[in-house]
């Protein structure tokens, strides 16, 4: 295995968190539980699986000399990375067997908006069931791996009408199968075509990647690494780093590709969260507060840089301390409630919730514990991205 790669770890017994899973309860205490307590499946969308592709050829990528890191070498990546990811995972092919809605469907009702708040206040802990909020753009926003992938989406129960699909969820999968450019595709061809579209819409975003960065120029101490740290005696916090970077001097900097098609203020928030719930489980584990934490914007070839402090990663500890004792307590007390918001137009959800009609289902006996297998907003889960490159 190269350096600097890691392996998902057997599940803590005790209190565990992730970017993904706290940003969750944040979003929404609700889908928190669906997603980590009931363990729903979720289909993947085009958009989420592009992303993981792009991820995995990025990562791939840096197992080259430097000289021949090139865009044409990226895009060279693009088809067997993805013949990797579809042997793994074989039911991703049929997300190009039928397209996508192109239009959003007319609502049955609006989807509530949050009024538009400054970014990353540290807070203290809320009730259970409650938000506890690290971000003032919808908390933790998070595309909803599959949201925006059942092209027509499951009937929200009682409603009788198709799931409300927030119009960028909508776009972000047209976007990923092009097809607003096969509208002419010979029949019997779509899925052929779509699959092609796919391919291509990837090496766009390569492209967005060497507008902002040479890669010939750099040499990621680690890639793709599982990080973890116990806080407050008891709290695992732990995740996947996309790359780090270690200066001659040891200055850290860590970098986060972002390829997914989410509300962008959302998509900031959670990002930014993200990078400094990495940047905390760094200084606990190396004593090395990040110099630079880097989010990499693939589709706008844009590039945003954040620098920590140690008196602000000390404060957030406290807000991940807080979040999870509220999750714990939403456990004890079996209390998940929903929390409308815009991010309803992309959750996968909507026909078990009682915003629009639906039922949950009865609470485990047994609930899980510890972390569900991490799945970022633009990739999917770490299993298909343990395999080394032969």
């Amino acid at each position: 295995m190269p350096a600097g790669r890691g392996r998902r770890s057997e599940t803590p017994p005790g209190p565990s968190l992730s970017p993904s899973r706290a940003a969750d309860f944040k979003t929404c205490p609700l889908l928190f539980r669906f997603r980590t307590i009931d363990k729903l499946p979720e289909q993947p969308s085009a958009d989420q699986v592009r992303g993981t592709l792009v991820h995995a050829v990025l990562e791939r990528l840096f197992d080259l000399p430097a000289v021949e890191r090139t865009l044409e070498a990226a895009a060279d990546l693009v088809t067997p990375e993805w013949e990797r990811l579809l042997a793994a995972e074989p039911a991703l092919s049929s997300l190009f067997s039928a397209p996508p809605p192109v239009r959003q469907p007319a609502p049955s009702r609006a989807i509530p908006r949050p009024a538009a708040q400054s970014p990353l206040p540290d807070t203290a802990a809320s009730p259970a069931g409650a938000a506890v909020h690290d971000s003032g753009s919808p908390a933790g926003a998070d595309p909803s791996p599959g949201a925006a992938g059942a092209a027509g989406g499951s009937t929200v129960e009682g409603s009788g009408a198709p799931p409300l699909r927030d119009p960028a969820a909508v776009a972000a999968e047209a976007d990923a199968t092009g097809q607003l450019a096969l509208v002419d595709a010979p029949a019997g061809a779509g899925a052929a075509a779509r699959l092609d579209a796919f391919l291509g819409s990837a090496r766009d975003l390569l492209s967005g990647y060497f507008a902002v960065e040479d890669p010939q120029r750099l040499e990621p101490a680690e890639r793709e690494t599982l990080i973890s740290a116990m806080i407050d005696d008891e709290l695992l916090l732990r995740g996947y780093i996309d790359r780090l970077d270690v200066s001659p001097a040891g200055d850290l900097r860590v970098v986060d590709y972002k390829t997914g098609g989410a509300p962008r203020e959302a998509f900031e928030g959670r990002a930014l969260f993200q990078l400094k719930f990495y940047a905390l489980v760094l200084w606990r584990t190396r004593g090395v507060v990040p110099r630079a934490l880097r989010l990499l914007y693939l589709k706008d070839a844009e590039a945003l840089d954040y620098s920590p402090d140690a008196g602000e990663l000390e404060r957030f500890e406290r807000t991940l301390v807080a979040l999870s004792q509220a999750v714990e307590r939403a456990k004890r007390e079996r209390d998940f409630r929903p929390k409308p918001s815009r991010l309803c137009g992309w959750c996968n959800h909507q026909a078990l919730c009682p915003e629009f009609g639906g039922t949950p289902p009865p609470f485990p006996e047994s609930p899980a514990t510890g972390l569900s297998a991490e799945s970022e907003p633009d990739r999917l889960s770490p299993t298909l991205r343990d395999t080394p490159v032969a």
